[in-house]
């Protein structure tokens, strides 16, 4: 297969599903879809997060990290300083042997 056949399918498998999202913010939804889709965001960091979380051998570290970065922000500190916050978090548990 050459190379600009190779980019054809690329663009025909990526540019579409974007276009389509971007068409998305003219469209009035129904009030269901408008709740439904508010949901999504957070559903996708749930997703990317959970399996790398539990599913590694030092999960106990990366949980401290996760729980003090969302206490943080869900108390209002914000984005970058909960993150921060966590990722000191998760090295001070890895430093005290945790």
């Amino acid at each position: 297969m050459s190379a600009w056949a190779v980019i054809l399918l690329m663009w025909a498998v990526t540019y579409p599903p974007r276009l389509l999202g971007l068409m998305l913010g003219r469209v009035q939804l129904p009030p269901f879809w408008q709740a439904f889709l508010r949901f999504v965001p957070v559903s996708v960091f749930a997703a990317l997060i959970v399996p790398e979380v539990l599913g590694s051998p030092e999960w106990a570290r990366r949980l401290v990290g996760v729980g003090t970065a969302g206490l943080l922000y869900a108390r209002g500190v914000g984005l970058a300083p909960g993150l921060l916050a966590g990722f000191g978090a998760y090295w001070a548990a890895r430093l005290a042997g945790l």
